[in-house]
């Protein structure tokens, strides 16, 4: 019989053999060359603007932080949608990226940087409103909140970035997107 955590280890290995064949990176020296699968890019940016919906949505949180947190929560999901549609003006429907130790692969980058923003501020808020609301509308936010971290970590992971690893990650790449309404 499996133990829980052996079949969470089995689905987050089997996350990133799906992220990471949605690309192919190569190295040499300090030349690194990335091919993007763009739809998959595109959907972890609607996934991060989705997570904002759902979770502002829910009028007990909204409430329960306060204006200026929404404000700010607002003001990290314009800039994910700017950076988004700057992407997929420069993307196309396809992207190759090469780029040495010393540069960066600007509009990839700021589709990450910018949904991490906007998980670490819906994180704070759900964190904040947690002694606040009832138990359904916090599960709707933390539901909402585990999908956008684990696209955040897909997304990661997708680009080779190296960080610690969300500890405890409960979904796939497929689940947190439908839970975000967004279809690859």
């Amino acid at each position: 019989m499996l133990s829980r955590r052996t079949a969470f280890r089995g689905l987050a290995a089997l996350a990133g053999a799906t992220a990471l064949a949605a690309c192919t990176i190569t190295r040499d020296g300090n030349v690194t060359t990335i091919t993007v699968n763009v739809a998959k890019v595109k959907a972890y940016g609607a996934a991060g603007l989705n997570a904002v919906s759902t979770i502002l949505s829910v009028a007990a949180i909204a409430s329960a932080i306060g204006a200026p947190a929404v404000a700010g929560i607002e003001a990290a999901a314009v800039a994910l949608s700017a950076s988004l549609a700057a992407f997929s003006t420069a993307a196309g429907s396809s992207v190759t990226v090469t780029y040495d130790s010393t540069s960066f692969k600007t509009a990839i980058d700021s589709v990450l940087a910018d949904l991490k923003a906007v998980a670490s501020d819906l994180a704070a808020a759900v964190s904040g409103a947690n002694t606040k609301v009832g138990s359904s509308a916090l599960s709707t936010a933390t539901t909402a909140l585990d999908a956008l971290q684990t696209v955040v970590s897909v997304f990661e992971g997708l680009l080779g970035v190296v960080t610690a690893r969300r500890v405890g990650a409960t979904m796939t790449e497929a689940q947190a997107l439908a839970i975000l309404h967004v279809a690859v």
